[in-house]
């Protein structure tokens, strides 16, 4: 894998970590040519957690993923077996790398969140701006508004950031 012009680091319980460019993630298994065929309303090329796990090698006991944007210092920790097999990390729109606009360098897609029957995945696990993927054994740093006033006001300040 490369270090240059890297969208994408993961750590932490894992036996190589990595720096995932556009390249290295082009050249996974686990492809997913075009989300929308999955996610209504999402566009672009993504990889699987599940292959990005596997590129990176789990340690025994690795059971949290938290997702961190450092972009908007917004991180997400979730537990792994509920999102291992659905999770996709969306990398590239066309040819390009996926813009921040679209919630690039890279965002995290589950595609039922209501499938995963934990409290601790809802719609806010599907985060914009990823920029760094940690396993770990507990709980990682996880900054979700924890009440609908605070969900409603993050919303409300990604809109206007996108408008």
């Amino acid at each position: 894998m490369t270090t240059s012009d890297t969208l994408l680091i993961i750590d932490g319980a894992v036996e190589r970590p990595l720096r995932l460019s556009l390249a290295d993630l082009s050249a996974l298994p686990g492809q997913v040519p075009d989300v929308s065929q999955l996610v209504s309303g999402r566009q672009g090329s993504a990889v699987t957690l599940a292959a990005l796990l596997t590129a990176a090698g789990l340690r025994p006991g690795a059971a949290w993923l938290t997702l961190h944007a450092s972009a908007d210092d917004f991180h997400a920790s979730v537990p792994l077996d509920s999102v291992r097999e659905q999770g996709l990390v969306v990398y590239r729109l066309g040819d390009q790398p996926l813009p921040a606009k679209a919630g690039g360098p890279v965002r995290f897609l589950i595609p039922d969140v209501a499938a995963c029957h934990t409290h601790d995945v809802d719609e806010c696990a599907n985060v914009k701006f990823v920029d760094r993927i940690e396993l770990s054994a507990t709980r990682g740093f996880d900054n979700r508004p924890e009440d609908e006033r605070a969900h409603a006001a993050l919303h409300h300040r990604a809109e206007q950031k996108e408008s």
